[in-house]
């Protein structure tokens, strides 16, 4: 028999149909909507007199536009907004299917309440009208982004048509320093292969330090797969999964747990399968790191400098365009950079455990005079446990403002936003122009190194703050 590849697996066991040159018709088996898409899909759906085919595989968050202050309702920061809210919950009712709404103990960003609650398991498709949907490709699922008019596809005929991507595993062998993340991983791996090094493939994420990550940090490396121009990023199930999911509200029971386990642990690749493409990458030497410019591919050690334009593997007028924007000259040291904001939230990292990093670095210390500092959690039950281990007051005694979950300001649409040339550092995954807000300019790093920069001031380390400034 020939050798496999885990995405071989999952494309065949959901194939329904082949139809033309490589597209195929796939069998979709959960679709998650949120409420800035989710009743766009609805209502066409409504309107041209088609129903769900199977509305318990459908799910709906309010995410994107929530107020996530406290004391939050119904109310948005986005101008027009809270029709939105409106209508997605009365379309999700009229659908009978399941809304995390805004008061909903359980609501959250969409890819960190699905993994909390069991909703992708492993072997599973999952579309989502969200380009960042490759997250939940972490517990070993086929998991991508699509728009809305696909949403309604999805809906009405529990399919899609798709084009089989080629494949690329990426290893990540060695073991990791202390101080290096998986969102470090994501960015070196960019800075790299280049922001579109992925496009057209499907990506495997494997190899040592892969496999030491726990699930969270898994999640943060597949969630950027998308800045790799990926079609998806996925990491083979482990005990590390079954753990992970074990008693998750919709996760299988009893002896069907039994039996999911066993055929999970046997989604894999196969000794000798080929790819179409392999990256191996050593991360003894990495460190933390940073983005200067303005793609997630403009990327340097933390320790680093801008770069020159020949080392910066941007073309001539991006890297003009860049250096401009961020105002920025080569050869600046990132230590040198002063920074008005940080923000620790997103779909990337703000999970449980990033928080814990995040405030074991401010344990004791205080935010950097004239530095306004957010941290959003990603859920509500990522907030309750937070608060139940006290992080909360860590963070708020650091200085840092304590919301509600949401996606927050991960993104600008209108609302929400830092300052006009404001430097932020954000564990976003996105440091596009005026992503944080017109004309922001957005550096992005793992949760220890935004809690780092925000004590200090300027973009740093956590090896960088003084030991005299360390809890006692």
């Amino acid at each position: 028999m020939t050798a496999r590849t885990l995405f071989d697996k999952l494309w065949t066991s959901h194939l329904v149909r082949e139809l033309d040159g490589d597209t195929a018709l796939i069998a979709i088996d959960r679709v998650f909507l949120h409420e800035r898409t989710g009743s766009v899909a609805l209502k066409s759906l409504s309107e041209s007199n088609r129903t769900i085919v199977d509305p318990a595989r459908v799910f709906c968050t309010m995410d994107h536009i929530v107020d996530t202050r406290p004391g939050r309702g119904d109310d948005t920061v986005l101008p027009g907004g809270k029709a939105f809210i409106t209508e997605t919950r009365a379309a999700t009712e009229a659908a009978r299917i399941r809304l995390f709404d805004v008061r909903d103990p359980l609501q959250g960003i969409v890819h960190v309440i699905s993994p909390e609650l069991g909703i992708v398991l492993p072997g599973a498709t999952v579309v989502c009208p969200d380009s960042h949907t490759c997250t939940q490709g972490a517990l070993g699922a086929f998991a991508w982004g699509i728009g809305s008019t696909e949403a309604e596809h999805a809906l009405a005929t529990g399919t899609l048509r798709v084009k089989k991507p080629k494949t690329m595993r990426v290893r990540f062998e060695g073991e990791l320093p202390p101080t290096v993340t998986a969102k470090d991983l994501s960015i070196a791996l960019i800075a790299r292969f280049g922001s579109v090094g992925g496009n057209g493939y499907a990506v495997e994420f494997a190899g040592a330090a892969v496999e030491a990550l726990d699930i969270e940090g898994r999640l943060t490396l597949c969630n950027m797969a998308t800045e790799f121009s990926a079609v998806t990023g996925f990491i083979a199930p482990d005990h590390k999964t079954l753990e992970y999911l074990k008693s998750r509200p919709y996760a299988p029971r009893g002896a069907d747990w039994a039996r999911a386990a066993d055929a999970w642990l046997a989604l894999r690749s196969d000794p000798g399968a080929v790819f179409d493409r392999e990256i191996v990458i050593d991360v003894s030497n990495l460190g933390p790191m940073v983005t200067w410019g303005t793609s997630p591919q403009h990327a340097v050690p933390v320790s680093g400098c801008v770069p020159a334009e020949s080392e910066s593997g941007a073309s001539p007028e991006s890297y003009q365009r860049a250096l401009a924007y961020m105002g920025l000259s080569s050869g600046i040291p990132m230590y040198d950079l002063e920074v008005g904001a940080a923000f620790i939230g997103s779909c990337t990292n703000s999970r449980v455990s990033d928080l814990r990093r995040a405030a074991e670095v401010l344990r004791g210390r205080r935010v950097a005079p004239g530095v306004r500092a957010i941290c959003v959690p990603g859920s509500m039950s990522v907030k309750r446990a937070a608060e139940a281990e006290g992080l909360d007051q860590i963070f708020k005694d650091a200085g840092f403002e304590w919301r509600e979950s949401g996606c927050s300001m991960c993104f600008f649409a209108g609302g929400e936003s830092f300052g006009a040339k404001q430097r932020v550092i954000s564990s976003t995954n996105r440091n596009f122009e005026s992503r944080q807000g017109p004309e922001t300019r957005t550096h992005i790093a793992s949760p220890e190194t935004v809690a780092a920069s925000a004590v200090l001031g300027r973009i740093a380390g956590v090896d960088q703050l003084p030991a005299q400034a360390r809890a006692s």
